[in-house]
């Protein structure tokens, strides 16, 4: 696979501000020749970085290859706080109001465990946070999917 760069970069993260930007809107954004954001595309899709079109982006292609899950137990007076740190860690991809053990759950994406490290440290630093428990993941065996459950609800009413 070829080396992503700063462009490449620019381009991934102009698609997910604006997936239904026109290649002439991307290249005046970005100061670039429509046929440099054609061909730009074209390879992120052919080597798999942008899949589905564009709509989905394999943050393994662009260097962030570890993948943890963090559980953090809170103050329930400071949740909302707490979800405001979160917003501003880059490494939180995303975050879920829980029931069960445990008050947030949270999946992270770094580069290497010292990324990963640095950023469980600055959740831990949020004012409210109690405790947290992370597992690493160490293959997905099932990507994130809505594909199935459309298909089901479509199914369930043509029944």
């Amino acid at each position: 696979m070829s080396t992503i760069d700063t462009l490449d970069r620019r381009l991934i993260l102009a698609l997910i501000e604006d997936p239904r930007a026109q290649i002439a809107e991307l290249a005046q954004r970005l100061g670039v020749a429509r046929n440099t954001v054609q061909s730009r595309l074209r390879r992120l899709e052919r080597t798999e970085v942008l899949r589905h079109g564009g709509r989905e982006v394999d943050l393994e292609a662009l260097g962030y290859d570890v993948v943890a899950f963090m559980t953090l137990e809170v103050v329930h007076r400071e949740l909302d706080a707490v979800v405001a740190g979160l917003r501003r860690i880059p490494a939180i991809l995303e975050a879920h109001e829980i029931s069960g053990r445990g008050d947030i759950w949270c999946r992270l994406a770094a580069a290497d465990t010292h990324e990963l490290q640095a950023a469980l440290r600055s959740v831990l630093r949020l004012r409210g946070v109690i405790r947290s428990e992370t597992v690493l993941a160490l293959h997905a065996h099932i990507a994130y999917r809505a594909d199935q459950i459309l298909r089901g609800s479509i199914e369930a009413a043509a029944h």
